[in-house]
């Protein structure tokens, strides 16, 4: 009696355990060629690699599709893969992760083109507008240079002989006139990566870039996914005057996300927001009172700035530029580049502001003494040494 119990729940348990199943993959949609799906691999046979893709029916992929120069398999049980759904037969699902090496003809080409799978190919030569491309098979497509990349890659020559995948946009004449693209390719797979973003980027975070162009403006910079803007604001504490002196395309760069709109599309990022701000020295090494050597940068009708280290300056007012007498502009006795010793008469941190005068005869810096390569032209030392210096240069043209 008992053991017909058992049997009977174990009946019971078989039944529920296939209602179940049953029900989880009632709601399953299916697939549709081309279709692409994440599969786990369960076995890897010397055919065929067979893989569980949440379907009913078996899913089998070639096995040398994943095989590696040597013949070796490039996954292992286990490991998710992404595939392409090709056809069904009976209870068994045929996937590919590309049309590649093998005897891949116009019929596969053209199940290609409809269904969206890529296919492998070699740029042969370069013709007019593009490459001559050699697809599996020995089929032979049109690649403009538009379709080759995201974008215009100058340095064609070298591409000769490269293989990449494409997808077959044009297939005319029964397979004999044909184009492919390498770039719908890439936008698939940035517009993936774009959306991951969506779900994770934040602003505040540090990612990593690399610079596409230059602008006056700023930098374009692509983190993978998406490009934004480096404004030349955000670059550096310092002024920068010339943006390709400190960035070039193709530079890799951490940076801190300034802003994502995502609505407007526009994203910006900063350099500087990763870098240690130079005015947390300001008040202890920069103090009131203190004498440091300081570089001219720029002059203005109301005062001369001088840069004190990068990211810190300060202004020195025109009144107090004329050692005793009244000048018109600050370039009567100074020169952009030139070095001088200045004093800091007052800080006002937060207005990030520093109000300086030329340093009295026979002050020391309160920086540590360094060479500095002197500029052509310029002097060094208090501002009474340059103005008598200057005042004795034009005593001499009168003589």
């Amino acid at each position: 009696m008992d053991e017909d119990k058992r049997n009977f729940e174990d009946e019971n348990e078989e039944e529920n355990f296939a209602d179940l199943l049953e029900r989880s993959l009632a709601g399953i949609k299916p697939l549709e060629p081309g279709q692409q799906v994440e599969a786990t691999v369960l076995q890897i046979g010397e055919q065929w690699v067979f893989l569980d893709v949440g379907q009913k029916g078996e899913g089998v992929l070639d096995a040398r599709e994943l095989l590696d120069e040597e013949d070796r398999p490039t996954v292992a049980e286990g490991d998710r893969i992404k595939v392409f759904f090709l056809s069904r037969s009976g209870g068994e699902l045929r996937f590919t992760t590309r049309l590649g090496s093998g005897t891949a003809g116009a019929a596969q080409i053209e199940e290609a083109w409809r269904s969206g799978i890529p296919v492998e190919g070699r740029l042969e030569k370069e013709i007019k507008g593009g490459f001559e491309v050699r697809l599996a098979g020995g089929v032979r497509a049109f690649c403009p240079f538009s379709q080759l990349g995201l974008r215009r890659e100058d340095e064609t020559e070298t591409l000769v002989g490269q293989s990449r995948s494409f997808k077959v946009i044009q297939f005319g004449e029964q397979g004999r006139n044909l184009v492919v693209s390498h770039r719908t390719i890439l936008e698939e797979e940035r517009a993936r990566q774009r959306e991951n973003l969506r779900e994770t980027l934040q602003e505040g975070m540090v990612v990593k870039g690399t610079v596409t162009s230059l602008r006056d403006f700023g930098a374009f910079v692509d983190i993978g996914g998406l490009e934004g803007l480096l404004p030349i604001s955000e670059i550096s504490y310092g002024r920068i005057e010339n943006i390709e002196d400190v960035l070039h395309v193709g530079q890799e760069l951490e940076l801190a996300v300034k802003k994502l709109d995502w609505e407007a599309e526009r994203f910006s990022f900063s350099l500087r927001d990763t870098l240690a701000d130079p005015w947390s020295k300001v008040g202890t090494l920069y103090t009131e009172g203190s004498t440091h050597t300081g570089t001219i940068a720029r002059l203005a009708n109301f005062g001369a700035f001088v840069t004190l280290e990068e990211g810190i300056d300060g202004l020195i007012h025109i009144s107090k530029l004329g050692a005793g007498r009244r000048i018109n502009h600050p370039r009567e006795v100074l020169e952009v580049g030139q070095q001088l010793l200045v004093t800091i008469e007052q800080v006002d941190r937060e207005q990030r502001r520093i109000s300086l005068a030329p340093a009295a005869a026979g002050a020391e810096s309160a920086a540590p003494k360094q060479y500095v390569e002197k500029p052509t032209g310029g002097s060094m030392g208090t501002l009474g040494d340059m103005l008598k210096a200057k005042l004795e240069k034009k005593g001499k043209k009168r003589k």
